[in-house]
């Protein structure tokens, strides 16, 4: 069986215990709220120190909406990377629920390993690719990680 689909991964001195899709998905919730509240403020102190700017995102023809939506996706990947990356596999969702993004042999995620996590998650379509139990998102798959659950892992 692939490491990524067993639920409990045996260390020397711990069991990793995958999270559960709840959580993963009460993660992606978090972290996305935290996210566009960031780019909110973001926002108001740009409207703030520079109206006009604001005045120039005010077109709404069809492709500013998907250059808006491609912006917005990689603006989200660079969060999410520099988030792991600084906390070493952890995003506010993350320390919220109480897991953890580690290699799939349980050794913490490097600084490269979080920025392709969260260009991964960059790809249309990939937060579907976490749908089932147990949750394993492409972001997974492409970077040899999973999330673990730290609490039920005894970390």
């Amino acid at each position: 069986m692939d490491d990524l689909q067993k639920d409990i991964l045996t260390g020397d001195e711990y069991n990793l215990v995958q999270a559960s899709s709840r959580k993963r998905f009460a993660n992606y919730i978090i972290d996305l709220i935290i996210f566009y509240l960031l780019f909110i403020v973001f926002g108001i102190i740009l409207a703030l120190l520079n109206p006009s700017a604001v005045d120039s995102l005010n077109d709404n023809s069809l492709g500013f909406n998907l250059i808006d939506r491609i912006v917005s996706l990689f603006l989200f990947a660079i969060y999410m990377g520099t988030i792991e990356a600084i906390t070493k596999g952890r995003s506010i969702g993350k320390y919220i629920t109480g897991t953890k993004a580690v290699n799939n042999d349980g050794s913490l995620i490097s600084i490269s390993t979080a920025f392709k996590r969260g260009f991964s998650r960059a790809v249309p379509f990939e937060p579907f690719s976490a749908l089932g139990s147990p949750s394993l998102p492409w972001h997974d798959k492409w970077t040899d990680t999973y999330v673990i659950d730290i609490k039920q892992s005894g970390l």
